[in-house]
């Protein structure tokens, strides 16, 4: 019989793989999972070939990749391939090994995502790079063809809007072609030598102790366009001074009693890290469920609905809203673009609802580690909290947990915390050297 479109629609899934034919070799198959897939069943020089013509999609257009339509144009095409003498499989495997051998940058930055990118704490930021800056000009240049001036001019024309972005660009081009040259793809790292097109300087940000009690009050005033848990999330990343991405992503199942482990996977020199939860940091907590800061928006994975916390950039976006009154722009599939003027939604008059200087969440945790050397804690306890990296030999050799210290400065911290808040003068401060006790 001849295939139509309401014949193929109708076809029902059975528990075992089934195949359908139409006749001279055109057939669909049904997997017990529903899915449809066209093919094109023929015999080369004595051999069986099965050609996949794509998958069915009941809610394609007319015509369009997944439809009866154009699954039979491709099969008489095929089909007129091999009455030529051509296989079509072997010129679809030419094809592909001619993809790994010579990739386009989509095809690098596919597989760097697929491979690398994606297990990295990074991973969001840098797709987003990929989407915004690299692959609007790249796309379907071969990563071979890409030369030092293509790499020059692409940073050049970033630096003239976003300076600090080009740098962060050239950075991972950098990774791009370094993971490339692993694979052969290319001869040479184009980006070996290019200068960074913008001077950068740490940030030295660190709110003082007038801006912590109007920061805080205003995150509990419930007037600010945040969500309460945002306004949790920028709390506890003073009270704890964790990385704001670690303090947003916390779970439940990291929590026991006073003890918040933070997994190697999700911090940031990959060594499991334990951070002594005070009173007002419990209290901030609450009774948690899953993510303590869950996300608003689902992360749908193979069709299922998936859980995800509140992300570091939602942060900003939410601190920045509030200063400046601008939000990431979107664009119809929803996608975040990064900021930049001409990539940046006015959504309001800029009124400064918090009262603070612009500051980012990172600024929080150095004014925590600020406010402990204030308190006469010692740099290497404050190292230990903040979970810096050590000198290389420490790092190995020295397995002791400093559990003890590490909840004394964190009580040292929170009891300045709270004198700021109430207005207080800066009275009985507590020397960390005489407020060690056993962790609990």
């Amino acid at each position: 019989m001849k295939f139509t479109d309401r014949y193929i629609l109708n076809l029902k899934p059975a528990d075992k793989m089934q195949d359908i034919r139409e006749g001279d070799g055109f057939g669909v198959r049904v997997l017990p999972s529903g899915v449809k897939t066209f093919f094109y069943l023929y015999r080369f020089d004595g051999k069986r070939r099965f050609l996949n013509l794509g998958h069915y999609d009941p809610k394609a257009t007319p015509g369009a990749p997944g439809t009866l339509a154009q699954a039979r144009k491709d099969y008489i095409e095929a089909k007129n391939t091999v009455n030529g003498g051509v296989d079509p499989m072997a010129t679809k495997e030419n094809a592909a090994r001619e993809r790994r051998q010579a990739p386009t940058i989509a095809d690098l930055c596919a597989e760097y995502m697929e491979n690398h990118g994606s297990k990295k704490r990074s991973g969001a930021g840098d797709e987003r790079m990929i989407n915004v800056e690299i692959l609007p000009k790249w796309s379907q240049v071969k990563a071979k063809d890409i030369t030092k001036r293509d790499v020059n001019a692409m940073l050049e024309d970033i630096a003239k809007r976003a300076p600090i972005v080009s740098n962060r660009v050239r950075s991972l081009l950098s990774k791009l072609f370094n993971f490339a040259l692993e694979r052969e793809a290319v001869l040479l790292n184009p980006c070996l030598g290019v200068k960074a097109k913008a001077v950068e300087t740490p940030r030295e940000r660190a709110l003082s102790e007038t801006e912590i009690l109007t920061l805080w009050r205003e995150l509990g005033s419930g007037t600010l366009i945040m969500s309460g848990d945002v306004a949790r999330v920028l709390k506890l990343i003073l009270i704890t001074a964790q990385r704001p991405g670690e303090v947003a992503g916390m779970h439940k199942n990291e929590i026991d009693g006073r003890w918040w482990t933070i997994p190697a996977a999700r911090a940031k020199n990959k060594r499991e890290h334990r951070v002594y939860l005070t009173d007002l940091a419990l209290e901030i907590i609450g009774e948690p469920y899953g993510y303590v800061f869950p996300s608003p928006v689902q992360k749908i994975v193979n069709g299922e609905a998936l859980d995800v916390p509140i992300t570091e950039s939602a942060l900003s976006c939410a601190i920045r809203r509030n200063i400046s009154g601008e939000r990431y722009l979107r664009d119809k599939s929803k996608k975040v673009y990064k900021r930049g003027p001409y990539k940046v939604e006015r959504i309001e008059e800029p009124v400064n609802r918090i009262g603070v200087p612009a500051f980012t969440p990172h600024d929080l945790r150095r004014t925590s580690a600020t406010l402990m050397a204030k308190e006469k804690v010692l740099r290497e306890y404050r190292e230990r909290v903040l979970n810096h990296t050590l000198e290389k030999m420490d790092a190995t050799y020295n397995q002791h947990d400093y559990d003890d210290v590490k909840q004394a400065a964190l009580e040292t911290l929170e009891r300045k915390i709270k004198r700021v808040l109430a207005g207080k003068e800066q009275d009985n401060v507590v020397d960390i050297n005489s407020a060690r006790g056993k962790a609990a």
